[in-house]
Order: C-alpha cells, then sequence, then structure tokens
C-alpha cells in the first residue's frame, strides 16, 4: 500500500517536472523562433552541477564504469521532457491498482 502510494507520488513529480521542462523547451522556442531542445544534462547543470559531478563520481566508483560511458552518457544526452515523462509512467504503472474485474456495479 505505501509502495504503491509512494510510485503514484514520484510519479506525479516525475510529471510535473516533464510539463515544466516542456514549458520551458516551447518558450526558449517561442524566444528563438527555432525548435530548442533541452537534454537533460544541460538540465541538470543549470539546476546543480556540482550534483552531476558527483554523481558521476559516485557510479563510476561504486558501480562499473560501464554504466556511466554508454548508458547514462545516453540518458543525459536525451531530453528532459522525455526522460520525465517515461520515469513518471514507469512509476506510475508500478503503483497502478487494478480495479476489480468484476465491474463496479456487479453483485459481490
Amino acid at each position: 500500500m505505501l509502495l504503491r502510494f509512494t510510485c503514484r507520488l514520484l510519479a506525479y513529480i516525475c510529471l510535473s517536472f516533464a510539463i515544466i521542462a516542456a514549458v520551458l523547451d516551447a518558450a526558449r522556442s517561442v524566444g528563438e523562433s527555432n525548435l530548442v531542445i533541452t537534454s537533460l544534462k544541460d538540465s541538470w547543470q543549470s539546476v546543480a552541477a556540482n550534483s552531476l559531478a558527483l554523481v558521476e563520481t559516485s557510479i563510476r566508483t561504486h558501480l562499473y564504469g560501464i554504466f556511466w560511458d554508454p548508458l547514462m552518457l545516453w540518458v543525459l544526452e536525451a531530453p528532459t521532457v522525455i526522460v520525465f515523462a517515461l520515469l513518471a509512467l514507469l512509476l506510475y504503472a508500478i503503483g497502478y491498482r487494478r480495479s476489480d474485474r468484476a465491474g463496479r456495479f456487479a453483485a459481490r
């Protein structure tokens, strides 16, 4: 029960981050009269550049370096909107509660 609630709450938070990133990219696109898509790395560096370096060193030392080079660099180059939207979808799917198969108005 608590895991479902936590996953759904994190899904809503990730969805709000995705919407904020989409609005920022749309505003920048209108301002420049050209399509602007911000990568996760650029967004992360603009918010907290020190934490990105800290995460990189912790992944390289505590986990294998193979997780950083192909995987994390690929994720960091992806658009911020896509990353947070997919993360929200995944967390919501984990925290989803299925309804009864009998239906709402069926006799129990």
